[in-house]
């Protein structure tokens, strides 16, 4: 039968009939009783010469322990006059040492502490986000999908710190921002605004920090780049969201509403989407609203304003083939498209239907250009619209109306 291994620490859990710490043990095992022979006269002269031996190494085994308890004495005696209280020597052991101090600033250590005080945690009844300051009258931006549905939340300022109310001043669907309102009297502390960049000035490969409340964690600082620009994302009421900044920054629920910044601490979007390729975290790729949107939208819902925006009425996709222009695939019914007679394509050359290829005098090269071109337009004004059908070129004239709630 194998012999059992000794085991790691055989304490007090060990099986009673094991010795403690026999892994320590060097010794070898002694002659079970069982297996005693009888003695001559030559076997005791032989005991005897081995108990000589063995009372020659008890006495220097002795020496040997004498000598190391002198050491230890030595030892103690030297602790206590160190470390001790003069009674008896420290039990305390020494921790390892640590190498020098912090490490210099990095841009994103500046950068965060320029702006944390300006980020803020929003709670509504629909789950929490992010939210800044952007004056101090108590104005906040945020997503409005952050705060959809409800007229008032609460908005926390510090970590540690308590929530106080904050009211909705007005939320704009087409372009995923809200405005909020606290009292500064109920902050405690002095409003720290957060200044808007210019989103237009961005560069792809530009420093991008993400700063927010990501899955409820208390404020949370993430960097990377800006990794692409003029995205395209689709708004809350399925209206689409033009000139988006993307950034490889990790974001995840509960950032959204928060700031991008850039390296001189402005921020340069709102951090509203990600893209999850089937996962349900950050695959490096996020969205941010761009501040000159916020710009032009945060003013009017400061002072409760809705926002009005330009509506043509038509869904539009590439042309086949590489060709220029924004084949016409849908028009809604009733819209300023459908009594302008534009016509609907299914073919990928858009033969059948209309291919836009101009809109107010600009160039249509792809279907983004259709939306920038009417972008800075307003409701009620009429634009000329270059289409060809069936090969022939034709302008028709469309009177803009007021963009729906929602996509019909």
């Amino acid at each position: 039968m194998p012999t059992k291994p000794p085991p790691l620490w055989a304490g007090r859990d060990a099986e009673a009939h094991e010795p403690d710490h026999q892994w320590l043990s060097s010794s070898p095992p002694r002659r079970p009783r069982g297996d005693a022979r009888p003695t001559s006269d030559g076997d005791e002269q032989a005991r005897a010469a081995e108990r000589d031996r063995t009372g020659a190494r008890r006495a220097r085994r002795a020496a040997v322990a004498a000598a190391c308890a002198a050491v230890v004495a030595t030892g103690i005696a030297a602790v206590s006059l160190v470390e001790g209280d003069g009674d008896r020597p420290s039990a305390i052991a020494t921790p390892l040492p640590a190498t020098g101090g912090r490490v210099a600033d990095s841009r994103v250590n500046r950068i965060y502490a320029a702006v944390q005080k300006g980020v803020v945690q929003v709670r509504s009844d629909a789950g929490s986000g992010t939210g800044f300051v952007i004056d101090g009258d108590g104005s906040i931006v945020t997503n409005a999908h952050v705060v959809e549905g409800t007229s008032e939340v609460s908005v926390r300022f510090d970590d540690s710190g308590r929530s106080v109310r904050a009211e909705v001043r007005g939320t704009d669907q087409s372009s995923d921002l809200a405005v909020l309102r606290v009292d500064p009297s109920d902050v405690g502390t002095s409003l720290k605004p957060l200044p808007l960049g210019d989103s237009d000035r961005v560069q792809v490969g530009d420093l991008a920090v993400a700063i927010g409340y990501p899955l409820g964690l208390d404020r949370t600082a993430t960097a990377g780049i800006v990794s692409g620009l003029g995205r395209e994302i689709r708004a809350p009421n399925g209206f689409s969201i033009d000139k988006v900044i993307q950034t490889d920054a990790p974001i995840n629920p509960g950032n959204s509403g928060g700031p991008l910044i850039d390296a001189r601490g402005r921020v340069i979007g709102v951090n509203s989407q990600i893209a999850t390729a089937g996962s349900r975290g950050n695959v490096g790729i996020g969205f941010a609203v761009p501040s000159n949107t916020v710009r032009q939208v945060v003013p009017q819902l400061e002072r409760g304003q809705r926002v009005r925006r330009p509506y043509l009425g038509v869904s539009t996709g590439p042309a086949s083939s590489g060709a220029a222009g924004a084949v016409v695939r849908d028009v809604t019914s009733g819209s300023p498209a459908a009594r302008a007679g534009l016509r609907p394509s299914s073919a990928p050359d858009g033969a059948g239907g209309d291919v836009i290829v101009s809109v107010a005098g600009k160039p249509v090269r792809r279907p983004d250009d259709v939306v920038a071109a009417i972008s800075d337009r307003s409701p009620g004004d009429r634009v000329e619209i270059e289409v060809t059908r069936d090969g022939v070129k034709r302008t028709v004239t469309v009177e803009l109306a007021d963009r729906p709630e929602r996509t019909p």
